[in-house]
């Protein structure tokens, strides 16, 4: 796979001339709209990770499909951008990430309309498949390209917005798909997507820089090797969240295992890695990474336990529900561009142990409410929650993104997706382990394993005081 050619047209040629010159970012009227571009297209990525989740019962029942067989029109979305995320990350450091982000987006809105028009549900599936392929095309590089689009000296204030659309989209789905719900069809979920994405791809084309890439060849076998150890890993954690044999498990397990053996021999032999394992040599971009795996494990055990904890614990309706649970997003908005900030300026590690301090203080205090909390009690503890992971993650982002050299901002921003995915993944696989062995208080013991990891992970980040990035930003 060759760069791409160093002919360019229009803004998108000056901005990117002017970056890769004098690395000063896009100037700022266009630097606003590349911005918008990119938090439209993250927010459908993000959101469709969970908006779908609300609407398999009503899909199930449409469609004539069994709740079992349902649940495929989660798992393969979820699926294909786990193990398409750092081929794709890669593969933008050669080529480019403008062209990488625009062809996924373009990907994920045709495929938006095909679920929309989906009449079955392996159909729906499929569609959701290549759906996953192109949100991966826009996760992988969203923060490579925020990278080119400020200077950075400006730097945190881009991954502050980034980290904002991604944890408030992510924590809206389910009120989302319960309003387009409440008004219309399901395949309206995903029609939504369709003139929302053009505008975007429109935008895209515009205000998007450039850059030159480089000549290595593609790794397609590492590529190869990497869907095996992340599709296997996927399936061996999510069997044994809902109790599949023992011996299925064990052997996505070792399976995961002994191939991710030979991938990670690999990857040692590689001047630019698929899997950035050389970036994981750089101390703060690895406690940076396992920092935002804890977090993100914490914040997923709190999201898929605590309606459960409302409603059947504390008996709050639906709408309760989902009143009570705004405060944790509504923070986020106010906290993360602040915190991103004041991570220009203060160290990644203190901000992050803080905002971590905090969001484990909320987790406790939700696991031990009374049996008649009243709802301003459940509201500053969600508020408090918010805040914490408001605070912590913009510094996170920012620092993993800046510890990598400019040339690997492909591989940084992949990197910080898996790591989000991979916590989210595992705290969902938790709660339904958690909830397995003990039905009766399942909701309690998942928000105190939840502090736990946010407890760690404030743990790791301050352990980041001491070091140094390795690259400038």
């Amino acid at each position: 796979m060759h760069a791409q050619p160093s002919r360019k047209t229009g803004s998108a040629s000056s901005a990117a001339s002017s970056f890769e010159h004098a690395d000063v970012g896009l100037p700022v009227p266009q630097r606003y709209w590349a911005m918008l571009v990119i938090a439209l297209a993250l927010t459908l990525a993000v959101l469709d990770s969970a908006i779908a989740n609300v609407a398999l019962p009503t899909i199930a029942r449409n469609l004539n499909a069994s709740a079992a067989a349902s649940i495929w029109v989660v798992n393969a979305y979820q699926l294909a951008i786990t193990i398409s995320l750092l081929p794709l990350a890669s593969l933008g450091d050669r080529i480019g990430y403008r062209r990488i982000y625009l062809s996924g987006l373009i990907l994920f809105t045709v495929a938006s309309f095909g679920c929309a028009l989906s009449t079955s549900l392996p159909a729906l599936a499929l569609a959701r498949v290549v759906q996953g392929f192109g949100a991966a095309g826009i996760m992988s590089v969203n923060t490579a390209l925020v990278r080119m689009i400020y200077p950075p000296s400006q730097l945190g204030r881009g991954v502050a917005i980034n980290a904002m659309v991604v944890a408030v989209s992510s924590a809206v789905g389910p009120t989302v798909a319960s309003g387009v719900l409440a008004v219309a069809s399901w395949p309206w979920l995903f029609a939504i997507n369709v003139p929302i994405g053009i505008a975007a791809i429109v935008g895209g084309f515009k205000a998007l820089p450039m850059n030159p890439g480089h000549e290595s060849p593609y790794d397609y076998l590492s590529a190869v090797m990497n869907a095996l150890v992340f599709g296997l890993l996927i399936f061996a954690v999510d069997g044994l969240g809902h109790g599949e044999r023992f011996g299925y498990v064990t052997l996505e397990a070792l399976g995961a295992l002994v191939i991710g053996y030979f991938f990670v021999r690999r990857q040692l032999t590689q001047t630019a890695p698929l899997l950035p394992i050389d970036l994981l040599r750089i101390p703060v971009f690895a406690l940076s990474i396992g920092t935002s795996v804890c977090s993100f494990c914490a914040q997923m055990l709190a999201f898929v336990s605590l309606p459960f904890m409302l409603q059947e614990n504390l008996g709050m309706s639906q709408v309760e529900t989902g009143l009570l649970m705004t405060p944790w997003p509504a923070i986020i908005i106010l906290a993360a561009p602040i915190s991103g900030v004041l991570s220009d300026k203060v160290s990644a590690g203190w901000l992050g142990g803080i905002g971590l301090a905090a969001l484990t203080a909320g987790l406790l205090l939700l696991a031990t409410l009374g049996p008649h909390p009243d709802p301003l009690q459940i509201a500053w503890r969600m508020a408090l929650c918010g805040a914490g992971f408001g605070i912590f993650q913009s510094p996170n982002n920012r620092t993993m993104l800046s510890s990598a050299p400019r040339e690997r901002s492909g591989g940084a921003s992949g990197m910080l997706g898996t790591a989000r995915l991979t916590g989210q993944t595992l705290g969902a696989a938790l709660v339904a382990l958690i909830f397995g062995v003990a039905p009766q208080n399942g909701t309690i013991i998942a928000l105190y394993v939840a502090a736990g990891f946010a407890a760690v992970a404030a743990v790791v980040s301050t352990m980041r005081v001491t070091q140094k990035a390795a690259q400038p930003a």
